[in-house]
């Protein structure tokens, strides 16, 4: 058993440790002579790679097998990291053209996006972080299998490594953390050059006439944003009523709005029936949910954004009696275990949303339960949802929609960018804060947020909620002037009595 020297006060929602296995534990262990690993982690995303150093740094002696080549997942590779290069540098671009001018900035009006320059600084940027999650690895001294591992029994897993040769490792556990892949529509190949992916998205070679995009969520949205702002025409055809699956129904209407400003196109409620390659261009037949009128649009570039799904294909399932439920996630318990002793799952195989920051919390957690069993926490009510457009919009905890059908009365505070000194000072104050407060208690159950760095204030909201903070607390909390936060104060400020400046 693993012994941890707790330093930290006990509250009532969990236990906040600074965990660390004394030099006696750890020599202890090491003489142990079977098996070889006492966890090995299949996956080396943001779950498994938090959970493989985590492990590392408890002592543990851990392996981490990884397929790609390159550290970091589906996020650092082909997501998270290089669309968020994408979308700075589209952002400065399209600074650049429209409102440097305004500022005394001159002669920048005729400035030129070089796509090939665009690119090659992305990767450089996944490069170094891929590279320093390696580092990682060997500074803790986790064991980096390169290769497609596969589990044979509940302590046993065989790892084909990217260089032919196989072998197989023994363990006391594993974690599954092979993270989720693009789902596709029937009857339309993605060869991720016009008919792409999210993945796509990241490599094309010019800037789209005409984007079509099949799908009004996050990643659709982010990388439509991209490439609009480079001068591609962008039309989202979405199934549902509104945008951003997930968000506050007030914020998606606002976020829909702005998207509008900046030239995007919706179809709403329809759905996609088919496409035809014809010539260089596409041919995308789409059906309203509701009149069922047909109609057709023409683009040089589809990019399909309907979502994702559990990656577990080869992964050994039915070796240990395994099986997924109807979405294709790995059922676990509240602390991620399976229904097989020993066997783990993070992640985006499993219930949750698939969000890089939810996986690596479950990977610490995971390693935590492994170590002490039921120490192991992640507080699902406090899990934030960011999209990194311009405006970004961000959100944790209920929605007014959520807190209406559960009948939870509330009580509401706004406070709009418009009327904050450093979003006017920065000539970009478009959108606001609100925060939703339980009307007995004052005690914030939901904030979101739509404007500029919201994606970075959204952070104090949940730190409020994870420690049951009031909006009094927040209001009467100093915030320094002039910041952006600021907003943040008197949207509490609204919540539970009057803001100052509005």
């Amino acid at each position: 058993m693993y012994r941890f020297s707790q330093t930290c006060a006990t509250r009532s929602v969990r236990t906040s440790s600074s965990y660390g296995l004394t030099n006696n534990v750890r020599r202890g262990y090491a003489a142990e002579a079977t098996p070889e690993n006492d966890v090995v982690i299949i996956g080396g995303g943001p779950g498994g790679y938090v959970a493989a150093i985590k492990a590392a740094q408890l002592g543990m002696k851990v392996t981490c097998i990884e397929k790609r080549g390159t550290l970091g997942g589906t996020c650092l590779n082909v997501g998270c990291i290089p669309s968020k290069a994408l979308l700075h540098t589209s952002h400065l671009y399209h600074q650049t053209k429209k409102y440097m001018g305004d500022h005394g900035i001159k002669g920048v009006e005729n400035s030129t996006i070089d796509v090939d320059t665009m690119i090659k600084s992305k990767n450089s940027s996944v490069k170094k972080l891929t590279a320093g999650i390696e580092y990682l690895f060997k500074k803790n001294g986790v064991v980096y299998e390169k290769g497609t591992g596969k589990i044979l029994a509940a302590d046993k897993v065989e790892v084909k490594t990217n260089d032919g040769t196989t072998k197989v490792v023994t363990t006391k556990n594993i974690v599954i953390a092979t993270g989720s892949e693009v789902a596709s529509l029937p009857g339309l190949t993605i060869d991720e050059e016009t008919c792409i992916s999210s993945t796509g998205a990241l490599e094309l070679k010019k800037v789209p006439e005409h984007l079509i995009l099949i799908g009004g969520g996050v990643i659709g949205l982010e990388m439509g944003s991209v490439w609009g702002r480079l001068g591609a025409k962008v039309t989202v055809i979405e199934y549902m009523p509104a945008i951003a699956a997930g968000a506050d129904g007030e914020i998606a209407k606002e976020f829909q709005k702005s998207l509008k400003t900046q030239g995007m196109t919706f179809i709403m409620e329809s759905a996609v029936q088919g496409a035809v390659k014809e010539g260089n261009n596409w041919k995308v037949e789409v059906k309203d949910n509701k009149t069922g009128a047909i109609s057709h649009l023409v683009g040089d570039v589809v990019l399909v954004s309907i979502g994702r799904k559990p990656f577990t294909q080869g992964l050994g399932l039915e070796n240990i009696g395994l099986q997924t439920n109807k979405r294709g996630q790995i059922e676990t318990d509240e602390h991620r275990r399976t229904s097989v002793p020993g066997v783990w799952a993070i992640g985006d195989v499993i219930t949750g949303p698939m969000l890089a920051h939810k996986a690596e919390e479950e990977g610490i957690a995971v390693i935590e339960d492994i170590a002490s069993p039921g120490s192991g926490h992640v507080n699902y009510d406090c899990i934030p949802s960011v999209i990194y457009t311009h405006p970004e919009v961000a959100w944790v905890g209920k929605t007014e929609e959520q807190l209406k059908a559960d009948g939870i009365k509330y009580k509401v505070g706004k406070f709009p960018f418009a009327a904050n000194s450093r979003a006017k000072t920065n000539d970009d104050n478009e959108g606001f804060v609100k925060f939703l407060t339980d009307a007995e208690t004052d005690r914030v159950i939901g904030c979101h947020m739509i404007g500029p760095n919201v994606g970075e204030l959204i952070a104090e909201a949940v730190l409020a909620m994870e420690y049951g903070a009031s909006a009094e607390d927040i209001a009467r909390t100093c915030h320094a002037h002039p910041t952006l936060s600021e907003a943040v104060k008197e949207a509490a400020m609204a919540a539970y009595d009057k803001p100052i400046h509005f």
